[in-house]
């Protein structure tokens, strides 16, 4: 990955692109590279939609190699959602893909000078883009097809549905899995929508004759790897709980623990969880002739997905993850593994963040636009997102959006971004996640749920105050690290908890780049991706005051605990403070 490939949406006389050294970047991937490019390249106060913006597509540090559960893409911009820097992370083959063409970016830059549709073919000879307007409007799911059967089966696609068309700040990117389903997203902050601006419909990669990357120490690597999928194999989420019954394997946990969002973040616990937890789906999932058990990407072994069939049999949608499953059921009432289904395949058609769109029907709800718990209400509402109609256009703006045009006073985001599926007043941790990530409210930012619930790496109470901001602290700068590396989030689990797995991923890196990196090296990559998402912010604006969540967190408990969110905010002001 010794190059980066801009293509230029605006350059006069139609796209172009180039193909130019690594340059500054060097040594960058996944988040580092995404994150480096928008803070140096992209002015802080420029309209997310507007030509300066640019979307940076970076595979990680090890994608387009054997090691186990290298291939998480970056997607970065800056975010119409939150109006501040945006790091999205999906699954599918993409990054795979990306880095084994030698490119360590695609970015997207200018906006297109007419309202032409293109699609962009990257391969082994270079950029071809094409206007093709046929294309208008698809479905993700009506697009794939479509271009499988123009470029053939060996090929990854990146494509937006008809909310990224619509540039809504709902709207996800969609990356195609093994499979070629377009069900991997990245889904938040809106980045759908920043592709959409750029005119581009769907990118398309084939790595046809293109080697996997090579280590420069290839039996180092090889042993290292090895260590590594042991690991992970031998830890109980990692290994077991995760392959068995998917990340929704946490809904029974976290509605145990008081922490489960329902009904808008007005309860704690949901009486319907058991009808939609990861023992049921997957239950389900084997029953009709689907998977409970099944890899996003290439090289993923621990296999927390799966593929989820209708009552006739039918493929439906990709195995609804924990947080889906949440944000369309318990946060809006709703016990039906079907429906929730069918909402899921529907976001991933119209190409839609689900926990965003979850969270703003269950504002939407609160409105009195549908009744909590009225399942077919909830799909109708998607639907009317899909199509772009003036409802459809509320609710496509995001939960912040939606609770301001209905006057709902309760309406979980912080930076404008949703909530995902945890209480903070239930999980204090999480909550100092959400409230200081650069992210807006983002669970993968600092996933103080392994700690605080879990007890993974230790044990922090998460009722109490204590603790929670040198845990948030921490994990966030561990988590920046781990998303440049192109390694799935959930390693973390493992080498949390095991020192010899950290050491088998320092090995990889080591071993692939010829480097001598150790843990320290690790925390100083992490803070400085922070560093430059926290500058890029407050160029844009943002303050201390924006890290907080909303003031009924404090004021309202939460049962069954009923308790409030009570750490302090010159507590929350301390978190980057290394």
């Amino acid at each position: 990955m010794d190059k980066i490939l801009r293509i230029d949406m605006g350059a006069d006389g139609g796209p172009k692109a180039t193909v130019s050294p690594v340059g500054d970047y060097a040594g960058l991937g996944g988040r580092a590279m995404t994150t480096a490019v928008v803070s140096r390249e992209v002015p802080p106060l420029c309209h997310p939609l507007g030509e300066e913006n640019k979307l940076v597509i970076a595979p990680g540090l090890l994608s387009g190699t054997i090691a186990s559960m290298s291939g998480r893409i970056s997607v970065g911009c800056k975010s119409p959602l939150t109006g501040g820097i945006k790091e999205a992370n999906s699954g599918g083959q993409a990054a795979q893909v990306i880095a084994r063409l030698g490119y360590a970016a695609i970015i997207l830059e200018g906006n297109p000078k007419t309202d032409d549709i293109y699609k962009i073919l990257i391969n082994k000879d270079g950029a071809a883009i094409t206007i093709d307007n046929s294309l208008r409007m698809l479905t993700n799911y009506d697009l794939i097809p479509r271009i499988t059967a123009e470029f053939g089966d060996n090929v990854a696609c990146m494509s937006i549905g008809t909310a990224g068309e619509m540039k809504m700040n709902v709207a996800s990117i969609a990356c195609t899995d093994m499979e070629l389903h377009p069900s991997r997203h990245a889904g938040r902050g809106g980045v759908g929508a920043v592709m959409g601006s750029k005119g581009v419909k769907v990118i398309v990669l084939d790595d046809t004759g293109m080697p996997m990357r090579e280590a420069k120490d290839p039996e180092g690597f090889k042993d290292a790897n090895k260590r590594f999928t042991a690991g992970l194999l031998k830890h109980p989420v990692t290994g077991q709980a995760l392959p068995a019954y998917g990340t929704n394997v946490l809904a029974n946990i976290i509605n145990e623990a008081g922490a489960y969002p329902t009904r808008n973040f007005k309860e704690g616990r949901f009486e319907g969880t058991a009808k939609i937890s990861g023992e049921t789906e997957a239950e389900i999932e084997v029953k009709r002739g689907g998977l409970a058990t099944h890899g996003c990407h290439e090289g993923c072994v621990i296999r927390c997905s799966g593929i989820y069939h209708d009552k006739d049999g039918h493929y439906l949608t990709k195995q609804p993850e924990y947080e889906t499953v949440w944000a369309h059921g318990a946060n809006c009432g709703i016990d039906d593994l079907d429906a929730i289904a069918m909402l899921d395949f529907l976001d991933d058609t119209y190409g839609i963040d689900t926990i965003e769109m979850g969270a703003t029907i269950g504002v939407a709800m609160e409105a009195g636009l549908a009744t909590f718990g009225d399942a077919e209400a909830a799909i109708n509402l998607v639907k009317e997102v899909g199509k772009g109609s003036h409802l459809g256009r509320i609710l496509g703006g995001g939960a912040a959006v939606t609770g301001k045009v209905y006057g709902v006073e309760r309406v979980p985001v912080v930076k404008g971004q949703a909530m995902p599926a945890y209480d903070p007043r239930a999980v204090q941790g999480i909550g100092v996640t959400y409230a200081t990530s650069t992210m807006g409210a983002d669970h993968t930012a600092g996933y103080a749920i392994a700690t605080n619930i879990l007890k993974v790496g230790g044990y922090v109470d998460p009722l109490k105050t204590e603790g929670q901001i040198e845990l948030s602290r921490n994990l966030q700068i561990a988590t920046a690290a781990v998303d440049s590396t192109g390694m799935c989030l959930f390693i973390a689990f493992a080498i949390l908890d095991q020192p010899d797995t950290f050491q088998a991923l320092l090995d990889l890196l080591n071993a692939f780049y010829g480097l001598s990196l150790t843990g320290d090296g690790v925390v100083e990559l992490g803070k400085k991706v922070l560093s430059m998402e926290r500058d890029f912010n407050a160029r844009a604006g943002f303050t201390a005051l924006h890290d907080r969540l909303p003031r009924y967190f404090s004021t309202e408990p939460v049962a069954p605990h009923n308790v409030t969110f009570t750490v302090k905010d010159e507590d929350l002001d301390k978190v980057f403070n290394w």
